[in-house]
């Protein structure tokens, strides 16, 4: 039996034929093995095309600041595995990981589990031995047969559908509505927290007896020059400090997150908590602003809905210099829509080989997706080390360095900014 965190991936990445199998069959069967254990006595589960982060980060913040004890888990990680799990705002030690991946594996038997499957279970095992008041579960693709959905969460929150994960979820909005729809419960609330909604999340709800509450419906928001307010019928919040997270898109995900708030049973949220976790919350990777001899910006953009905001947040940012634009993705991502909504905002483009990655593109295939009027402009890397290497080198002052697309090319930027000389 592996003994260490490494030797557990490598073990988990190898069991299984495929990175992705939605389905709660086997992963239910071995969580029911292991006693079905609960991961608090209060769970919100998050699912959403995007903002999803966001929402977990300020739903974490908000509760620890009004002194509960929470657990967290999101996914991908960055830089180190043990992000995936947070317990009272901390991530977990590797031994815990190693425990909980020991109790995994002599309650499967036979059933073989994905790497997501095991770093679910170990999430919940990690919560289950805490214990804690509420747990914040992020679903990973989909919902209905996302792994995260073998626990009945007192609160499903959507953060809103785009197209994204076609291949798994479906081509168009109403049926990826209908799949991240699956995280509802009967006699529970489920939040949709954007103002375009597919009927078929309304349609499963009603089908079910879940308690739909919509922005625009049951609550809303309305942002002022230095502040906003919301409202969910009679309870209104005003003054509302702006979020310590840049993007207009924040407020929208803060509203959600207080509307979730407001419909979990028995957990009461402060005012001054509101505040204090509104201007706490933070996500690595997410409009990560950096310093170096010019601003540096880390942003996990990767569908078209994330590029069309991150695009959006650039224009309000002047650039003296020439924007520089390190990108790298994953092949089953639409390629030419995102990053013909970056075009106008970029001047040098820096294209990262990611087909060594599982489900990688290429960098010839990133060229070939620009518009062909900008390809003249795009320069190829094999590595990300010799592309930040040269960037660091020749850009200065009044110039920008822009990291966007995959979580592996974020975190291997993220990975050499902590690695790299002081200037």
């Amino acid at each position: 039996m592996p003994r260490s965190l490494s030797q557990w991936l490598a073990y988990q990445s190898q069991l299984h034929p495929r990175d992705i199998e939605l389905g709660l069959d086997r992963v239910r069967a071995v969580w029911q093995s292991m006693g079905a254990p609960a991961p608090a006595a209060r769970v919100v589960t998050v699912a959403g095309t995007n903002g999803k982060g966001s929402s977990v980060a300020f739903l974490e913040q908000i509760l620890l600041a009004a002194g509960y004890r929470t657990g967290c888990y999101t996914s991908p990680h960055l830089l180190r595995y043990n992000e995936r799990i947070r317990i009272g705002g901390e991530v977990v030690s590797d031994q815990a990981l190693c425990d909980a991946f020991e109790r995994i594996e002599r309650a499967r038997g036979d059933l073989p589990l994905t790497y997501f499957e095991y770093g679910t279970l170990a999430a919940i095992h990690c919560m289950a031995q805490a214990p804690l008041d509420v747990a914040i579960l992020e679903v990973g693709l989909g919902g209905r047969l996302d792994a995260v959905n073998i626990i009945d969460a007192d609160v499903g929150l959507i953060t809103g559908v785009a197209l994204d994960h076609t291949d798994w979820l479906g081509d168009d909005l109403e049926q990826i509505g209908f799949e991240k729809a699956g995280i509802a419960r009967a006699g529970r609330p489920l939040v949709y927290a954007a103002r375009q909604m597919p009927g078929r999340i309304a349609d499963h709800a009603a089908a079910i007896g879940a308690r739909l509450v919509r922005l625009g419906v049951d609550y809303d928001y309305r942002a002022n020059r230095d502040s906003w307010e919301w409202c969910f019928g009679d309870v209104v919040r005003t003054a509302l400090p702006l979020p310590g997270m840049r993007g207009g898109i924040q407020l929208q995900n803060s509203a959600g997150v207080l509307a979730a708030l407001h419909s979990l049973p028995a957990v009461p949220v402060p005012r001054q908590s509101v505040r204090e976790g509104l201007l706490r919350a933070r996500v690595a990777g997410r409009f990560d602003v950096r310093q170096r001899r010019c601003r540096w910006i880390l942003d996990v953009a990767h569908n078209p809905q994330a590029a069309r905001a991150l695009s959006a947040q650039l224009a309000d940012l002047h650039v003296p210099g020439s924007r520089h634009a390190v990108v790298g993705m994953l092949g089953d991502k639409a390629l030419g829509e995102v990053l013909s909504l970056m075009e106008a905002r970029v001047d040098r483009w820096h294209l990262l080989d990611l087909s060594g990655e599982p489900r990688g593109a290429s960098a010839v295939e990133l060229r070939e997706a620009l518009p062909p009027g900008v390809q003249a402009r795009a320069g190829i890397w094999a590595s990300m080390q010799a592309c930040l290497d040269h960037l660091d080198e020749v850009t200065r002052e009044q110039d920008q360095v822009l990291v966007f697309g995959s979580f592996v090319t974020v975190g291997q930027a993220m990975a050499w900014l902590a690695a790299a000389e002081p200037i």
